[in-house]
This record gives structure tokens, sequence and C-alpha cells, in this order.
């Protein structure tokens, strides 16, 4: 298979559910530690941490998803991404349960982001790859993070409640 083909990914789970996120956008993995808080952000911004020199926000993904808020653990990851909104480079660091690995997936692989209901807004998810009977959403990382509202329409994470 030509490697014009197939993509690289680094897969990462919330909870049961998997993930991947483009290689070229993540700069570096990171053990998690505490952030600055940073005072009436948005509930799944934890705050900043200093990597390398730059400010970098750190973001709860399973807040901004949604889902509960991040419990850590020793597999509790940080992953490093800079990723590109518009004429900008955002650099970003999200929370994830653990990290797995970089994998290639076929580009006749990925299928188009699924219509699964209501409550999920599929334009988040820029595709979906069966693996080991079970399936890894690969996340739009720009749509995700140049849209104010929740990842989910009509769900407002339970932190929001005033």
């Amino acid at each position: 298979m030509a490697s014009s083909s197939e993509s690289q990914f680094v897969t990462f789970s919330l909870g049961e559910e998997l993930f991947a996120v483009p290689v070229e956008v993540v700069r570096e993995i990171l053990d998690h530690e505490d952030a600055f808080r940073i005072p009436h952000g948005p509930d799944y911004l934890l705050g900043l941490r200093d990597v390398r020199g730059q400010g970098v926000p750190i973001i709860d993904l399973r807040i901004r998803l949604g889902m509960s808020a991040t419990v850590r653990t020793p597999h509790t990851r940080m992953l490093v991404l800079d990723v590109p909104i518009a004429d900008k480079v955002l650099a970003l660091g999200l929370v994830a349960d653990r990290v797995y690995e970089v994998v290639p997936f076929a580009r006749d692989q990925i299928e188009s982001a699924p219509d699964i209901g209501i409550r999920w807004r599929s334009d988040y998810i820029a595709g979906v790859v069966r693996r080991d009977g079970g399936f890894v959403v690969i996340i739009d990382l720009a749509r995700l993070f140049s849209d104010a509202g929740p990842a989910l329409a009509g769900v407002a994470p339970s932190a929001q409640v005033a």
C-alpha cells in the first residue's frame, strides 16, 4: 500500500471510547500535571501549563465532549497539540485517560461521520475507523475548538449549571 493512501494518527482513550488525532498536530505527549487555574474560564479549561517556555491552555476533552470530568490516574496523559485554525495555529494541551500508539489508517478505512442521533453533533467527527472489533473516532480538532458551543447539541455539561 502506498504511503500516500494512508495517514498516521495518535490513538487515545476517554473512558472506554477510542479517539485519534493526526500525528502531524501532536507536538509531544507529557505526564499530566495540575494546571494554573484561570478564573471564569469555560468549565473544560483546566488552566495553563508551561510547556517549554510557552503558556499552553489545558483542556479536559472529556468535559468538552459532554462526558464526566477526567479522574487522574497513573495513565493520564496530556497531548500537546498545534491545531491549525483559519490563519493561525492554536497550541492546546488535551487531557486523555490513556495514550496508546501511533497507527496508520488507510484512507479507504476511514468512514464518514455517522449520523448517530440528536445528542452528538457529528460535525466534530472527521471520520470513524473500524479496529479490533470496535471503532476509533477521529476528531476534527479545528471544528471542535473553533466552535464556542459544547460538542453535544442540546446537552450542557453539568458544570455549566448556574
